[in-house]
């Protein structure tokens, strides 16, 4: 009974640890560029050996692609898409016949906003990605934030 019990745990021990794998870091600030215009940074760093995708994906992709969600805020607009600032590579896989737009070590998404008039406020919103190594790829996982704007 003891060994069937020490094995059950080891199993459950397994599947929490997997389940708690969390192989990207984000970081969200908000730098100012000039009078009410603000750069909002969202950095994501990737443990070793894994990738975060790009927004953007060729046709032949199956990844699921980075995207961000913003909180609707009266008090400004948003200024341009979303840049991406890191280096981006360009996977093959001739076994699926796939490719993909990715990341590795780290990659700093970047909103401009401009504020309708000098007021503090707040930038909220949520990032929805997956993330692979060269074996598995997790569940996508959404994480929210919210950055303030002075």
């Amino acid at each position: 009974m003891n060994k069937i019990l020490g094995l059950a745990l080891m199993v459950f021990s397994a599947f929490s640890c997997t389940a708690q794998l969390n192989p990207v870091s984000w970081s969200f600030s908000a730098t100012k560029v000039s009078d009410k215009t603000y750069d909002v940074k969202m950095v994501a760093t990737m443990q070793t050996n894994w990738h975060l995708y790009s927004q953007k994906q060729p046709e032949d992709a199956i990844a699921i692609p980075t995207a961000f969600t913003f909180s609707p805020n009266p008090l400004f607009k948003l200024d341009d898409n979303i840049k991406e600032i890191g280096k981006m590579e360009v996977m093959k896989d001739p076994t699926l016949g796939v490719s993909a737009n990715q990341y590795s070590k780290t990659v700093t998404f970047v909103q401009r906003i401009k504020l309708k008039a000098n007021v503090k406020t707040s930038f909220n919103g949520n990032v929805e990605y997956q993330t692979c190594d060269d074996k598995k790829c997790l569940p996508p996982k959404t994480v929210n934030f919210s950055v303030a704007i002075k």
